[in-house]
């Protein structure tokens, strides 16, 4: 891309579909929004059992309905930020002001570390009420790979969501784009540096004397 405030190309290009799809933040974003539906459709689906004397259902990571309700949540509300930070993706490219890019950058870096932080934490819980689990309590072990597979996918989100592509990362010494209503004219306030026979001028009239 052509050098611009915060890794994108000047302001007001054209929105390239193809280059966009390539991008190796937004291949992840579509990632991370595939494994959300896996987490939140998997335990919807099957992620809750019953035994064969009960009528009512039970979440099956050990009928603990805070499990399935948080990746459930989780699942259905990273669903929801991907789709939202690929609108901002596609639309960063026309924001002029650097001030708003810096803002949207920032904020990408935050929501992206507070789900890698979330989608850990559903890992760590889904597998332990996983494991703490009774066999009595899904005898014909029924959804058994929804489970296992929210963990799983669980688990690879925090990757996922991890990454930074480095183009945005807000440390690096990216030029800040300007345009001529916003900068003043640079051109003009700057000085060539003076000749360098111009240091000479107070020695070009002197003559050596001969003694």
């Amino acid at each position: 891309m052509d050098g611009g405030a915060f890794g994108a190309g000047k302001a007001g290009g054209a929105f390239d579909p193809q280059a966009f799809i390539r991008q190796p933040q937004t291949i992840l974003r579509f990632v991370s929004w595939v494994f959300s539906i896996v987490v939140f459709g998997s335990i919807v689906n099957e992620g809750y059992v019953n035994r064969v004397d009960e009528v009512e259902e039970h979440c099956i990571f050990n009928r603990n309905p805070n499990a399935c309700n948080y990746g459930i949540t989780v699942g259905v509300l990273a669903f929801l930020s991907c789709l939202l930070y690929l609108a901002l993706d596609a639309y960063f490219p026309q924001i002029s002001s650097v001030k708003d890019r810096k803002k949207a950058v920032l904020s990408d870096i935050g929501v992206s570390a507070f789900w890698a932080f979330l989608w850990f934490v559903g890992f760590c819980f889904l597998t332990n009420q996983w494991q703490a689990s009774k066999p009595e309590d899904n005898p014909l072990n029924e959804g058994g790979d929804a489970a296992r597979a929210a963990i799983t996918f669980s688990f690879f989100s925090i990757f996922t969501w991890d990454y930074m592509d480095p183009s945005q990362d807000s440390g690096m010494p990216y030029a800040p784009y300007t345009n001529e209503e916003d900068a003043p004219d640079a051109v003009g306030t700057y000085q060539q540096p003076p000749p360098a026979d111009a240091f000479d001028t107070e020695t070009q009239g002197y003559q050596t004397q001969n003694y």
